[in-house]
Parts: C-alpha cells; sequence; structure tokens
C-alpha cells in the first residue's frame, strides 16, 4: 500500500498587533457599543455610548501617535516610512498613520455633534425608533417616552474603522471590504433625521442604491485587475504594469472601473448626483462625518491605488484625472451659486472641493529627496485637513440656526445672523473665507499645497484654470458672508439655538484650527511631508 505525502503544513499567519492597534481600539470600541446596547439600561445608555466613544477615540489617538513615531524602518543605507503587515493585506505607512490621526480627530469632533441634545427638548438629531412610520403614533409615542437610538455611537465607529482600513488597504480585496465596512453604517445613519424623516430616509435609499452600484463598478474592476496581474496586491500588480505584459484593454478597462468606485466615494463628476440629496436629508451630525472622513479616507485610497498599483500606466490614466478635475471644479462652483439651500450649497461646495484635491492628484507625486517640492501626498493630506475641519465646524453651525421645524436650512432665514449671534455668524464666515481659499486661513494653504504638487507636476495649464474656478467658488462663499452681516433680517430674523458644551468645543476648535493653520502651516505641513511616500 502505498502511503499519501502528508499536505504542507501552513504556519500561523505574522499579525503585527502593536502597529495595528488602532484600528484595534476602533473596531473594538464600536463592538464594546454593541454590547453595551444589548445590555445596558436605556435610562443612561446614551451617556454612556457617547462616553465610551469618546474615551475610545483619544486611546486610538494616543496609540497612533505612537505608532507615527515607530515607524521608520532600516533597510541597508535607506530608511523606510513604515512597513507591510498582515501578510501583505495592509501598508502601514506614514501616508496611513497620518490619515489614522486626522480620521480620528473628524470622527471625534463628529461624535460630539452626535452627542449634542439641547438643541431638540433634551433629544438627539436622531430619531427614537426608525421602524415607526413618520407622524405615526409610534413616533408620538417614542418622543414622549424620549426613546432615542443609541446605535448611531458603534456604528459611527465601525464606518471610521472602515475608513482607516480603507485608507491602508495594501490589497484589493482588503480595501472592497474595508469600503463595505465604511459605507454600510453610513447608509444607515442617513436615515435616522428626527426632522424631516421622509428626506432622510430618500436620502438613506438613493445613497444606498448609488453607492451599492458604485461598489460593482469597484468589485468589476478588481476582478480584472486580478485577471491582468494574478494578484490583488498592490505592488504585484505595479510589477505586472511595469513590464507591460499584454492585455492592455484589460489594465485600461481595470483602471477605470476602480476609478468609478473610488470617484462616487468622493463626489467627483459625473459621480456627484448622489451629494447634494445625502447631505441635505441626512442628519447634520452624519453629514459632517461623512463630508471629512469618507473623502480623506477615499482620497488616500485613490492615491495609493494610483501611485502604488497603476503608476507604470499614468499616462494612460493621468488625462482622464485631469478633465475630471476640471469638471468637478466647474460644475462644483457654478452650481453652488444657484442654491438655496445652505446643506446643499456646502455639499456642491464639496464636489467643487474634490476638483481641487484631484488637481493636486494629478501632480508631483514623487518627491525629491532633499528638496522643499511639496508633493501631491503632502498637498492632498493638507488639504483634507484643512477642509475637513472647516466642514464639520460649518455644518455645526447649521445645527444652531433654527426655525420652528428644526434647522432653517434657506438661505433666506439666515439674513441678518450677523446681528442675531455675531460669533456663530463670525464662525460661519471664517469657514465660509477658507473654503474660498482667503489668506490667513487653513484652506488657502491648502490650495497652495495641492496647485504646487501640480505645478512642479507640469500641469500649469490646469493651475490656472483652478486659480480662475476658485475666484468663481469665492462669490458664493462672500454672498453667505453677505447676506449674514449686511442683509436686514427677514421678519424676527434667524433664530440661533444655545448648543452644549460639545458642540460650542467643535465650533471653537474648527475655528481656531482654521485659524493656526492659516497662519502657522508649518509644523503640519511638515509633518505631512514627513509622512513620505506609499510603502510598496
Amino acid at each position: 500500500m502505498i502511503g499519501l505525502a502528508a499536505p504542507p503544513a501552513i504556519g500561523a499567519p505574522q499579525i503585527e498587533y502593536s502597529l495595528l492597534a488602532p484600528l484595534f481600539i476602533v473596531a473594538g470600541v464600536a463592538t464594546l457599543g454593541v454590547l453595551i446596547e444589548a445590555f445596558w439600561p436605556r435610562k443612561t445608555r446614551f451617556t454612556v455610548q457617547a462616553t465610551v466613544a469618546v474615551v475610545g477615540l483619544l486611546a486610538a489617538f494616543g496609540d497612533i501617535i505612537w505608532v507615527g513615531t515607530s515607524l521608520d524602518i532600516v533597510k541597508g543605507d535607506l530608511v523606510a516610512r513604515g512597513q507591510i503587515a498582515a501578510e501583505g493585506a495592509l501598508s502601514i505607512d506614514g501616508p496611513a498613520v497620518f490619515t489614522w490621526g486626522l480620521l480620528v480627530v473628524f470622527g471625534l469632533l463628529s461624535i460630539l455633534l452626535f452627542a449634542e441634545r439641547r438643541l431638540d427638548g433634551g433629544l438627539s438629531s436622531f430619531t427614537g425608533r426608525a421602524a415607526d412610520a413618520p407622524g405615526s403614533a409610534g413616533e408620538a409615542e417614542a418622543i414622549a417616552k424620549n426613546i432615542e437610538h443609541t446605535e448611531i455611537f458603534p456604528l459611527a465607529l465601525f464606518s471610521l474603522s472602515g475608513m482607516m482600513l480603507f485608507a491602508s488597504a495594501n490589497d484589493l480585496l482588503t480595501m472592497f471590504v474595508a469600503l463595505e465596512v465604511l459605507s454600510l453604517p453610513l447608509y444607515l445613519l442617513c436615515g435616522l433625521a428626527r426632522r424631516r424623516r421622509l428626506l432622510s430616509q430618500e436620502a438613506a435609499l438613493k445613497y444606498f442604491l448609488l453607492g451599492a452600484f458604485s461598489s460593482v463598478f469597484f468589485l468589476y474592476g478588481v476582478a480584472l485587475a486580478y485577471g491582468y496581474s494574478g494578484s490583488f496586491q498592490l505592488s504585484d500588480i505595479n510589477v505586472a504594469v511595469t513590464n507591460r505584459i499584454g492585455g492592455e484593454n484589460m489594465l485600461l478597462a481595470a483602471t477605470g472601473l476602480i476609478a468609478v468606485g473610488l470617484l462616487f466615494k468622493i463626489g467627483a463628476v459625473p459621480f456627484h448626483a448622489w451629494t447634494p440629496d445625502v447631505y441635505q436629508g441626512a442628519p447634520t451630525p452624519v453629514t459632517a462625518f461623512m463630508a471629512a472622513g469618507t473623502k480623506a479616507a477615499a482620497f488616500v485610497a485613490l492615491m495609493r491605488i494610483f501611485f502604488v498599483a497603476f503608476g507604470g500606466s499614468s499616462w494612460d490614466w493621468r488625462p482622464m484625472i485631469w478633465v475630471i478635475a476640471l469638471l468637478t471644479m466647474l460644475v462644483g462652483s457654478i452650481v453652488s451659486i444657484a442654491q438655496t439651500d445652505v446643506k446643499r450649497m456646502l455639499a456642491y461646495s464639496s464636489v467643487a472641493h474634490a476638483g481641487f484635491i484631484l488637481v493636486g492628484f494629478v501632480g508631483a507625486y514623487i518627491g525629491v529627496k532633499g528638496t522643499d517640492t511639496i508633493t501631491s501626498i503632502t498637498g492632498v493630506l493638507f488639504y483634507l485637513i484643512a477642509y475637513g475641519l472647516a466642514s464639520i465646524g460649518a455644518f455645526a453651525v447649521v445645527m444652531l440656526v433654527r426655525d420652528g421645524g428644526g434647522e432653517a436650512t434657506h438661505l433666506s432665514r439666515w439674513a441678518g445672523l450677523g446681528k442675531v449671534s455675531p460669533y456663530i455668524a463670525g464662525a460661519f464666515a471664517l469657514f465660509m473665507l477658507s473654503f474660498a481659499g482667503i489668506p490667513m486661513t487653513a484652506g488657502f494653504i491648502g490650495k497652495w499645497s495641492v496647485f504646487s504638487a501640480a505645478w512642479a507636476g507640469g500641469n500649469w495649464s490646469l493651475v490656472v484654470i483652478a486659480v480662475l474656478i476658485s475666484a468663481i467658488a469665492a462669490y458664493f462663499y462672500i454672498r453667505v458672508i453677505v447676506l449674514m452681516f449686511f442683509t436686514d433680517p427677514v421678519g424676527d430674523g434667524p433664530t440661533v439655538a444655545i448648543p452644549s458644551a460639545l458642540t460650542t468645543v467643535v465650533i471653537a476648535f474648527a475655528a481656531v484650527a482654521t485659524l493656526v493653520l492659516g497662519v502657522v502651516p508649518g509644523p503640519l505641513l511638515e509633518l505631512a511631508q514627513h509622512a513620505g511616500a506609499f510603502v510598496r
């Protein structure tokens, strides 16, 4: 009898737990939130969930700082900023850890807005029971009993963990899983608004359907990329692309389909149609969270795929991104002028900013060692910080301008806001000036950084066009400032609710950071430059 050979032993996977600890902390706190939801008494559950989320994010941020200080790996005569971890699934490099830090900051500020309960009579911005039909007896009962959705905190943390995973994924399969992890909780959160519930549910449905549609494009692109290279890992795909092994049509199709999935998440034209409806219908704290966090994670993932995996075919995809950047800036800026709703205006502003960031994306993404050249990675990272802070601050102000039915988002209700509440109007004006790229604000440094990267990459024509479009975009930002300070109020004027310390801290932090980064941007720019390039 002939014996069969024993199968080869499969070793245990090597997981770098110390480097991945920030991810585990955020996901672990989200899981703890699920357990709290199941076993903690309802009476104090909201406060406990909010406290656990804030403490968990603070712990994650502290660990991110520790990971960031221990990234330098000596390889012969070279010093690499980071390494490939989790059996090749994740890249823990400078851009990834830097993005983790800004995502956790955005998440922390957003959680504080989630926890705001003073504006709606002691209740949060989220409906009590999502299963109750709007206007039904069940909804009235939930309001009378002060029932609140406390699941919003673990949902937000699960989404945040997906964003962190998305920004650091080193293979396309892991990136797709991360894309779904960050998206699915957002689909739910968008439909939980306490006010204007039908609009909120419509936003959730549109976001879900279009998001699922874009995920299919991304997954089909992943399949074609695997068919072309025989691997999901970005470095292996880069080898196949660089060596031009054949099947150019398959490569082009994979590049285009993956781009569609990622450009949808950043809200670039022509994949932006979901943005105004979802931003307007979602609860405002969720809109702030999406505007800052999703855009940051998606842009870093976009850079990682196109710079690492498809860097060898940049001459194929760079003209496409050039055209999309131009269209995105133009459409976002022009359509914003016609908006009469503040949230829709900020949504189209988000589209325009996606275009400005894409200008930096097509720039000099390979830095020159020993020089002060602003690379695409540096410029995009700084712009994401500037935009994210101003965006969260602006939506926090939107939460405070009220009428009898909740938030007063029609621009006519903002007339004379500067006379009613000069501090709130002043903070919103500061965020508008930062969006416009006015000097002495973080937005100005952000635009300078991405324009510098594009100019260094030889895309001077796109930079000139972007500067001209910035002048167009400044119109609708200045229009809002004029409306608030130099227009007489309609009737009794807008009503500004008195927020708790939570929202006050968010607005104050965003305003101070916007000013400081506009006046003293050097330390953060140096930190973004020190993050280096993506590890292959």
